[in-house]
């Protein structure tokens, strides 16, 4: 009898440990990565100029472009300067995640593989098949390859600004929504679940939900840390969002596009619409729970923890539906009316603050 089994794409290396950065050009040249160390580096302009100081010697044929700003304007520009570089072994990316989701776009564009190099923890985009870009309508995601290597090194998370930290736990745990959402849609619709990715973003979610620790705890961020990485990695079994974006990231999306203005990061966003949504479920007990580990972390579970006013998270769930047409969530399921959604924000927010 013949042996089934799927392949599913993942990087070939993932290290995740205080000093990693001490050996990225091993890391490279022994994974076979950079054989010919010609490699195209995108730099953020904060903590990706700084590592750039740091690595420029150890890198001599290498070039560094700082096109990466979040926009696809910018990944397609970034795209056409490596394209002028001539020939690379790999895009490698230094910063935050406009960085990485720039350099995913462009290494697509031109055919080359990508290592993530991540200089804060604050979403699941470091190692997702996704390319999350702001444009003239908004902001867009966009397909990609997920990257062949992904290095996060503690002593580099360590100095980030706490808040874009705090931002990652936020998108993690919010995945106990997700898949909520994804199995809700399969019992009512009878979509398809793909049960390891439902494994792997649920355990992602409950990993970090209930560890002790706090983020400036090196056994803490190593979890964080693993957590993004298999959030993203779920994604690319599952071969789309589907098990990292429900409800919650519905309501983020609506904020983004209703309030573009407001500076909630993404993380906070998330976390609070995976609060919200897992109440609006029915599963008061749960959403508690996170709603306690959020405000342990100093993460927002209020709208107006994050500047928005009651009338503001009306207008977003109202909208929310409308930023992922076709997904099923318990947004779609509900259909709320304005008083609705009014009401059962009043009793979340009773319900979390007791």
């Amino acid at each position: 009898m013949p042996v089934l089994t799927r392949l599913m794409p993942s990087p070939v290396v993932v290290d995740i440990r205080a000093g990693a950065l001490d050996d990225l050009a091993a890391i490279l040249t022994d994974q076979r990565i950079a054989p010919t160390g010609k490699l195209a580096f995108a730099i953020s302009g904060g903590s990706g100029k700084t590592l750039r100081e740091r690595f420029a010697p150890a890198f001599p044929d290498a070039d560094w472009f700082d096109d990466a700003d979040g926009t696809i304007d910018g990944a397609v520009k970034l795209a056409d300067s490596i394209k002028r570089g001539g020939r690379y072994d790999a895009v490698v990316s230094l910063g935050g995640g406009k960085v990485v989701d720039c350099a995913k776009y462009a290494a697509a564009r031109v055919g080359l593989p990508l290592v993530a190099v991540a200089t804060n923890l604050a979403h699941d985009g470091l190692c997702s098949p996704v390319a999350t870009l702001d444009n003239d309508a908004g902001r867009g995601s966009y397909g990609v390859p997920s990257p062949i290597g992904v290095i996060i090194d503690l002593d580099v998370i360590r100095d980030a600004p706490a808040r874009f930290v705090r931002a990652g736990i936020g998108d993690v745990t919010c995945k106990i929504s997700c898949v909520a959402d994804w199995e809700l849609s399969k019992q009512v619709n009878g979509e398809a679940v793909d049960g390891l990715a439902a494994a792997m973003a649920r355990q992602a979610g409950q990993a970090v939900l209930r560890h002790p620790g706090g983020i400036g705890d090196d056994d803490f961020l190593t979890a964080l840390a693993e957590a993004l990485v298999m959030c993203g990695m779920s994604m690319s079994v599952a071969g789309d969002s589907r098990p990292a974006s429900g409800a919650c990231h519905e309501i983020s999306h609506a904020f983004d596009l209703l309030f573009p203005k407001r500076n909630a990061l993404h993380g906070e966003q998330c976390g609070f619409g995976g609060a919200f949504a897992t109440y609006l479920r029915g599963d008061h007990e749960t959403a508690g729970e996170m709603a306690r580990t959020l405000s342990r972390h100093g993460l927002p579970v209020l709208a107006s923890e994050m500047g928005f006013s009651e009338q503001d998270l009306v207008d977003a769930v109202l909208f929310a539906p409308q930023t992922r047409p076709g997904r099923y969530t318990i947004l779609e399921h509900l259909d709320l009316s304005a008083d609705q959604i009014r009401d059962v924000y009043s009793d979340y927010a009773k319900a979390i603050r007791s």
